[in-house]
């Protein structure tokens, strides 16, 4: 699995109901797109949940790699360019991704953490895969992923929840304007 995700800074006037109207018209023909797990529409508002600036962001968990380079090389992304400009694509490679038991999900919680140096990365692995699916579990959660960056050695864990994540959680909250869910449902349970 590949956990993609990518942002655009938005000025302090844009006009963020015309981001909401956008995520509204364009989330249904992502409902059922192939080889996708979800796809998040998602928003940072500045004064909203921790947010200094304004950002709107996308957030993909894909099957394999095929269907990501399908997604760049159908034109799929054009959409986005013409909109905002080329942004930088963040991919990981998803350690673990498990559906949760929540229905609708509101928010995401992003964060990253440093693998230390001297770790044992076997067993950073496991136990990060451990840590994802009690979170899945947890009430409220509609998914959980952890994705792993090889290149500076960091997890990166996203979680999609019913509530608003605590402000003690760290990470960076966002707003979900539409999340996607075509394979979702097809992940295995936290608890499983």
């Amino acid at each position: 699995m590949i956990l993609a995700h990518y942002e655009h800074r938005l000025p302090a006037d844009y006009d963020l109901e015309s981001i909401r109207a956008r995520a509204k018209a364009r989330g249904p023909l992502w409902d059922s797109a192939g080889q996708l797990y979800f796809k998040g529409f998602l928003l940072r508002e500045a004064g909203r949940f921790g947010a200094i600036g304004n950002n709107y962001s996308s957030l993909y968990l894909w099957r394999d790699d095929e269907a990501f380079r399908v997604f760049l090389t159908s034109g799929r992304y054009r959409s986005v360019t013409d909109m905002f400009g080329r942004a930088s694509i963040r991919t990981r490679f998803a350690l673990d991704a498990c559906r949760g038991h929540g229905q609708q999900a509101r928010f995401a919680l992003a964060e990253e953490a440093d693998i230390p140096v001297d770790a044992d990365l076997s067993a950073a692995f496991a136990s990060e895969t451990e840590r994802n699916r009690r979170i899945a579990a947890q009430p409220g959660t509609v998914a959980a992923v952890v994705g792993v960056d090889t290149q500076r050695w960091r997890f990166t864990r996203i979680v999609l929840t019913e509530g608003e994540p605590a402000a003690s959680e760290g990470g960076t909250r966002y707003e979900v304007l539409h999340l996607a869910r075509p394979l979702l449902d097809t992940l295995p349970a936290g608890d499983a």
